[in-house]
């Protein structure tokens, strides 16, 4: 068992980020049952969400004449576009069915404000509005997190940044991660970790 003030952040583990999901990331239900032995090693499990509206602002449909993966400029910077995914309160949002749940301390949704993006679990895309996740964690005495879950390049890349940012000790582990890997984002993602300082684990 981890000592007590480690906690485990499970980042989005979604039906639409698995096979057969609207933005599925290669190989995103593998990891799962790696994930499942993990929460029986921390004391504090904390799951994530994307929970978007229908309207939200960075789904392609929501914007005439624009397709998916096309970048586009918003109030707090550069918006890739996505296909419309996880939105609140339909399958896709839904937890994976295999994963397991229950064991869940505490979950934290993001991406709910239509006018912005969330891909960090501590704060929506403008790097200013809270989640809620630090005073959480600080509540519960927490210094050091792990994370894991999808994608490894976008919502765990953002995740370990801003926990890094809050001055947690950060350890991502990419075994239990996988990532979408949009022209050669993984690899980029990997050595802006490493250049902050956050331990890269197998």
């Amino acid at each position: 068992m981890r000592p007590a003030n480690e906690a485990l952040i499970v980042v989005d583990i979604q039906n639409d980020f698995c096979t057969g999901g609207a933005l599925a990331v290669p190989g995103g239900e593998e990891i799962i049952a790696r994930v499942n032995a993990l929460l029986d090693e921390f004391q504090l499990r904390v799951f994530t969400q994307d929970w978007h509206p229908a309207d939200h602002s960075s789904f392609a449909d929501n914007h005439e004449g624009r397709k998916p993966y096309e970048v586009i400029d918003m109030p707090y910077g550069s918006q890739i576009l996505w296909p419309v995914h996880c939105v609140a309160d339909t399958v896709g949002a839904a937890f994976h069915p295999d994963l397991d749940v229950a064991k869940a301390d505490h979950v934290v949704r993001k991406g709910g404000d239509p006018a912005i993006d969330s891909y960090s679990a501590f704060f929506e895309n403008d790097h200013e509005t809270p989640t809620g996740l630090d005073d959480y964690l600080s509540s519960k005495g927490i210094e050091k997190i792990t994370l894991a879950g999808l994608a490894t390049d976008f919502c765990v890349l953002y995740s370990a940044l801003d926990a890094n940012r809050l001055g947690y000790a950060v350890t991502v582990l990419e075994g239990a991660c996988r990532g979408i890997d949009l022209n050669g984002s993984l690899e980029d993602a990997r050595t802006t970790m490493l250049d902050a300082n956050i331990v890269l684990e197998p």
